[in-house]
């Protein structure tokens, strides 16, 4: 390894404070991440870690090297940023959170497009559909689908708008009737979407009227493809995003309840940590999965 590379690594440790998490966040394994410190360590002929079986904390001259070095890093990589953008050449890694379902349906077509433009970019994909904190956990960007932002200590970009419905599978209709009101939902048979699979409100707005319906019945899940395969199994009425749910509706395996009636809708946004300008790279994906998601594949 480089000396510069030894330096990269001991900033990933200095910030993850665990040998273990920075080999993650690097993609290194973590034997080779103990041998580029301990190199760097008898190049300097100074101990910059304090290690114990619970922790791994800086020694006095690991902070001063950190504090001094962070920066300097950080410069060298904006310096790159910027010759790559003269020339338009995007490169190095991208680490994406994004929602399970989201993940799983839309993702894998933008990853290989976008791969295919910028071969010299590296893609990891996490998925979940907790919300994580941009702030310290190690992505590049998070997307996001919930109400519109509020945190005003992140970086985001709004993309679009994304619609909600609310459907059930044509035999759970058959024989409990297909409901013409917010009143005729019958809460026990509503499938709750929440982060904790406990119960869900529904705001529904129809008709010049808004009703609330409490979805606390005998099904609750923490994610909508989960969701939408109970309510084709006749298990009651869900209301999910329509990208979830459009194939479904396609194949008649399930039926728009309520039509008249709209939620709230959702944003899908795009969360960066606190830059000071995006990196080449992150603000290409940006523009890639919007122009996806607005033009090529509209949601």
């Amino acid at each position: 390894m480089s000396e510069l590379t030894h330096i990269r690594v001991f900033l990933a440790v200095a910030e993850q404070r665990s040998f273990v998490a920075a080999a993650r966040q690097l993609a290194m394994t973590a034997p080779s991440v103990t041998r580029a410190v301990n190199a760097l360590e008898e190049q300097l002929g100074l101990q910059l870690f304090l290690r114990t079986t619970r922790q791994v904390s800086l020694t006095s001259a690991g902070a001063v090297y950190a504090a001094r070095l962070g920066p300097l890093v950080a410069a060298f990589d904006e310096a790159a940023e910027e010759v790559r953008a003269m020339h338009d050449d995007a490169s190095g890694p991208i680490r994406i959170n994004a929602p399970l379902s989201f993940g799983q349906q839309i993702l894998p077509d933008i990853a290989t497009d976008f791969r295919a433009a910028h071969p010299k970019v590296t893609l990891s994909l996490s998925l979940t559909d907790r919300f994580i904190d941009i702030l310290t956990e190690p992505y590049d960007l998070a997307i996001r689908i919930s109400g519109p932002p509020k945190d005003k200590s992140t970086i985001w970009r709004k993309i679009c708008r994304v619609r909600r419905v609310m459907v059930a599978s044509p035999s759970y209709l058959a024989i409990h009737g297909t409901p013409q009101s917010p009143e005729d939902l019958d809460p026990h048979a509503c499938l709750a979407y929440d982060p904790d699979a406990l119960s869900e409100t529904w705001d529904l707005t129809g008709e010049g009227r808004t009703r609330k319906v409490r979805a606390a019945g005998h099904f609750a899940g923490n994610n909508g493809e989960l969701i939408a395969r109970m309510a084709e199994k006749g298990e009651g009425i869900a209301l999910l995003p329509l990208f979830i749910v459009e194939e479904a509706l396609a194949a008649g395996t399930l039926a728009q309840v309520l039509p008249g009636w709209e939620a709230p809708e959702l944003w899908l946004t795009l969360y960066y940590p606190p830059y000071d300008r995006l990196p080449i790279r992150v603000a290409k994906f940006s523009d890639f999965f919007e122009d996806y998601v607005t033009r090529i594949r509209p949601l």
